[in-house]
């Protein structure tokens, strides 16, 4: 380990910092920590496990980490053909292939450590599957094969709760498993929506993104019904026992937004509305999340110790 950081410390040292940090994507990771430290807290009865939660989120934001930087040495060549990707570090050359593939093992090989050595075997080895299927599956193959791809790749995007749900408890449960469903089927109106903004820059790349192969309105189709079945399974936790009224309340809310900018995105759609149900998605999530939160605090669980 004492290798790779030394290794890590020159490479950081030699290069604008804000280059490598591009190449982490630190937005993506700091939404998929919110939703670890979601499973964390709820698997928890008080914030006295705070050791395990910080290791915990350090070894999960670099996994996370070190499958962005693949996913930018992966898409060069698609990247310098994207408007919204030309600029990115490797894309333009300021930061070679060498130094980020040693940068991704780098973080990969101590977030993996620490996941193992002191939070449990279980998260490591989710952690790692994810890793997998994020940066080698979707990256390398499913993203560039089926106009599906972001279905079937999505399932590496919503393990996170259940990362931070096993790091607490060991073991895998159905109010983490719920999470991850959520997250599961919310990925593709999410990611979708994006796709329609970008859907000139995707041709031009030659990725089958599903606007791309069937077209923007047939994609629209597509993000209504997605979004219908989020808001039942957003539902789910209260069924299930997990959450009680106030996330009852709170997600039928939410899940009527969405679906309100969703259906506006096929019937009334302006220039601007795709990336603003984009947008729309994330703040849906976090609110969901964070409600998911206060629900279990100070209703279904008011005996938490802070």
């Amino acid at each position: 380990m004492m290798i790779f950081c030394e290794k890590l410390s020159v490479i950081y040292s030699s290069n604008n910092w804000r280059d490598y940090l591009s190449l982490c994507k630190p937005k993506v990771v700091f939404l998929l920590i919110i939703t670890a430290w979601v499973g964390m807290l709820l698997a928890s009865k008080s914030l006295l496990i705070a050791t395990t939660m910080a290791i915990a989120t350090v070894g999960i934001a670099l996994a996370a980490s070190s499958a962005a930087v693949i996913n930018h040495l992966v898409d060069i060549k698609i990247d310098k053909k994207m408007q919204r990707t030309k600029r990115r570090p490797l894309a333009q050359g300021k930061i070679s292939e060498k130094k980020a593939i040693i940068f991704a093992s780098g973080m990969a090989f101590i977030g993996m450590g620490l996941l193992i050595f002191f939070v449990n075997t279980l998260t490591a080895v989710l952690t790692f599957a994810g890793f997998v299927g994020y940066a080698l599956i979707y990256t390398v193959y499913l993203k560039h094969k089926t106009p599906q791809n972001i279905v079937f790749g999505g399932l590496a995007g919503a393990l996170p709760p259940v990362l931070g749900w096993t790091s607490i408890t060991n073991s895998v449960d159905i109010e983490a498993l719920l999470l991850m469903l959520i997250i599961f089927v919310w990925t593709p109106a999410h990611f979708w929506a994006l796709a329609i903004d970008r859907v000139d820059d995707y041709k031009k790349a030659n990725v089958p993104m599903l606007p791309v192969i069937y077209g923007v309105d047939y994609t629209k189709n597509w993000i209504i019904f997605y979004t219908v079945m989020l808001y039942f399974t957003s539902l789910l936790p209260f069924v299930q026992g997990m959450s009680a009224e106030l996330y009852l309340c709170g997600a039928t809310i939410l899940g009527a937004w969405f679906l309100y900018h969703s259906i506006k995105l096929k019937i009334a759609p302006h220039s601007g509305s795709a990336i603003k149900t984009f947008k729309v998605s994330i703040i849906y999530l976090f609110l969901l999340f964070i409600l998911c939160l206060a629900d279990h605090f100070f209703i279904y669980d008011p005996s938490y110790q802070l």
